[in-house]
């Protein structure tokens, strides 16, 4: 896991300069049937990586966009109409039965399909009409990592390629910035020790940053077994925020931008509880928490601070399983590609 992470600006570099044109070409095949609507499918971390398209299509394309409930084609044999509806199969290994099912249902019905893989020669790219490859590299940890902030990437990309636009400027600096959070692992120790003996720890963010918050929980559960909990801003003011106390920890997801500006309610009444407030973003709102990592967000656009944003959390969780005596590398009752149906 450690080394896996430690590749992430190398991927984001490749996918810049040698992913980049192929995906512009794919966005322009697509853009050129006019998709009326948006289906994004997906499981587990690849799931957080389709809900970020999913703030992208409606917020830049105007798209209606939805997460498909894949038993409604798997397990209850619906037959939707899906004619010129664009079909975005997420997945790392492009391996698991019902992604594969629900994917040619949906070509059946009438779906234009793109299947976004870290393996070209998947069962699941051939049964879609367009492929993209992340090109992560074969990734051996059981925890996900490079081919999140990979996939994150490539459907930035492909939104911008979607709009006939070129996304790769705006992503330039992401490479260099990634390295210089990894290089800041004494920091995450530290933090790694404050909530070792965590029983319980909830996430929340806004907007750009919630995929995050769904993500980190899912690390910090699969790798430490701690119960992790993630809201939206606004769901946890809609009742979870009565379990909030001083004693579990609490992580925000802060965006520089309309995200984090939309969350600043929700960290005052977190404040207000005696809430132990970690933050992940600009550092005035670290500065105001019980703890935090402060990200160099200047001239990273909001959509795009999601890649950084996970990379620290992805350390916690490894820096935390560490220090609980466990090994992140092999999470007990897990395998790398999950066989459901």
């Amino acid at each position: 896991m450690a080394g896996e992470m430690a590749q992430q600006p190398d991927v984001l570099r490749r996918l810049l300069t040698e992913g980049a044109p192929a995906i512009r070409e794919t966005a322009s095949a697509i853009a050129a049937r006019r998709p009326r609507f948006v289906l994004l499918t997906a499981r587990g971390t690849s799931d957080h990586a389709a809900l970020y398209a999913k703030y992208l299509l409606e917020i830049e394309l105007g798209k209606p966009c939805g997460l498909t409930s894949m038993s409604t084609t798997t397990a209850y044999a619906a037959t939707p109409d899906l004619t010129d509806v664009l079909v975005i199969t997420v997945s790392q290994s492009g391996g698991s039965p019902d992604l594969l099912a629900s994917t040619r249902a949906a070509r059946e019905a009438g779906a234009i399909t793109l299947a976004v893989t870290n393996n070209p020669s998947s069962p699941l790219a051939a049964a879609s009409e367009f492929h993209i490859d992340v090109l992560a590299g074969p990734e051996q940890a059981l925890p996900a990592t490079k081919t999140y902030t990979a996939e994150l990437l490539a459907l930035y990309l492909l939104v911008q390629g979607l709009r006939d636009t070129d996304g790769t400027a705006a992503a330039a600096a992401l490479p260099e910035l990634a390295e210089r959070i990894l290089q800041r692992r004494a920091e995450i120790t530290t933090l790694a020790a404050r909530y070792r003996f965590a029983e319980r720890m909830v996430l929340t963010s806004r907007g750009y940053g919630y995929p995050t918050a769904k993500e980190a929980a899912l690390k910090l559960m699969e790798t430490s077994y701690i119960p992790a909990l993630s809201y939206s801003g606004a769901d946890l003011l809609h009742g979870p925020l009565a379990m909030v106390d001083n004693i579990s920890p609490v992580i925000a997801i802060v965006t520089d931008g309309k995200g984090g500006r939309a969350l600043q309610p929700v960290l005052d009444r977190l404040r207000d509880r005696g809430a132990d407030l970690m933050v992940v973003g600009p550092k005035p709102q670290v500065d105001a928490a019980s703890a935090g990592f402060a990200l160099a967000t200047e001239g990273v656009p909001e959509n795009l601070q999601p890649i950084l944003e996970i990379i620290p959390l992805q350390m916690l969780a490894h820096e935390i399983t560490l220090a609980r005596g466990q090994d992140p590398d092999a999470p007990r009752a897990l395998a790398k590609v999950t066989e459901t149906s």
